[in-house]
Order: structure tokens, then sequence, then C-alpha cells
């Protein structure tokens, strides 16, 4: 893997750019991954929350949230000399999920980021994933240091996820724990190519 530090332009030695989304609840660390993962600065639209968001963005869970990604965030990341990630995370509330459709465009597929602290707000996520994108995903749980832990099979189960859907254990702000959820979801999303084939 390159360094943060890396060039600005990709290498001359890249034969194959791969889109993926990066999705999930409002709060649960989408911003946080792509900064941590990114080999350029990150294009972010984070704006600070004012009181129109009191009553509509439930902050339950996230006490030191002041700003909230309103279009979508964007970072970059090679993975091999001749592979670059182009990572594009969305924003977590509904009222902005009609932007989801034209950032899936030509996704290869999505990491669902979740919080176990508010794993219920993943339910509309995965719904909205589904019904708009129709992309392979795989699953990464941030693991805050107060969030419940649980095993996969038990994220599985609560999550209605096929047999065949990865679940990584993630921290959203380490780049390896990042790097790791995202080569995750490439492998499986290869897969499903192949067996497309």
């Amino acid at each position: 893997m390159v360094s943060a530090s890396s060039e600005r332009y990709v290498a001359s030695t890249v034969a194959q750019s791969v889109k993926i989304l990066v999705v999930g609840a409002f709060g649960v660390g989408k911003t946080t991954l792509i900064g941590s993962v990114s080999e350029i600065a990150p294009l972010r639209t984070e704006e600070t929350m004012t009181s129109a968001s009191v009553g509509v963005d439930s902050l339950a869970g996230l006490d030191d949230k002041a700003t909230t990604t309103v279009a979508m965030d964007f970072g970059r990341i090679t993975v091999t000399p001749e592979v670059v990630l182009y990572l594009f995370g969305t924003p977590g509330q509904r009222r902005f999920w009609d932007l989801w459709e034209g950032l899936a465009e030509g996704a290869v597929g999505a990491l669902v980021l979740i919080d176990t602290r508010r794993i219920e707000d993943s339910f509309e996520v995965f719904d909205q994933l589904e019904m708009r994108t129709g992309i392979p995903f795989a699953v990464a749980v941030n693991e805050f240091s107060d969030a419940p832990r649980y095993a996969p099979e038990q994220l599985r189960e609560a999550l209605d996820l096929l047999p065949e859907t990865p679940i990584v254990m993630c921290d959203a702000r380490h780049r390896e724990s990042s790097a790791q959820a995202l080569i995750t979801l490439v492998e499986h999303a290869l897969d499903n190519t192949k067996a497309l084939t």
C-alpha cells in the first residue's frame, strides 16, 4: 500500500480503477474511515449541524458530533501498483438518500459501516442499498470503545444477511483496519463477478 503522503496523481502503473461506496447510518464513521485510509486529502462536504436538525437527526450516542456530510466524501487508495480504489462516502440521513443512485452508478460494491450501539439504524440502510443499487456489499462493524461486541453469526442473524455476505470488524480511525475492510469488500465483489460469468 502507498503511504498517506504519496503523490497527488495516480501512478502510471495503475491499469484498473475501482469505484467503491462507503455507506451507513448517520454517525457511524464513514467520513472517518475515508479520511483514515485515503492517500490524498479527502474531499469532504461536511457542514456544521444546526438547530434545523433537532428532532430530525438523532444524536443518541453521538455526544461529540457537531458536523455532518451533506453530499459525499471522496478519497483514493492504491491497493496494488496496478489497482486503485476510488471511495465515495454517502450521507447517512434519509433526506439525502436520493444522492445514492448517482453515487452508486459504476460502483462494484459497497462497504456498509455499522455501529452496534445503534444497530437498528442500519436496517433502513440495507433496504436502501438493496432497492436503489443492487450492488454486492460487505459489512464492517466500526468498533467504538463503548459499543457492545457480537459474534459475526449474531450480527448476520440480527441484520438478516445472506451467508456469503462478509462481516469484518474494524476501527475506522486506523488506516490498516479500514484498508482491510475495503479489501474484503473488493474480494467479495470479485467473487460475485466470477459467479455471474
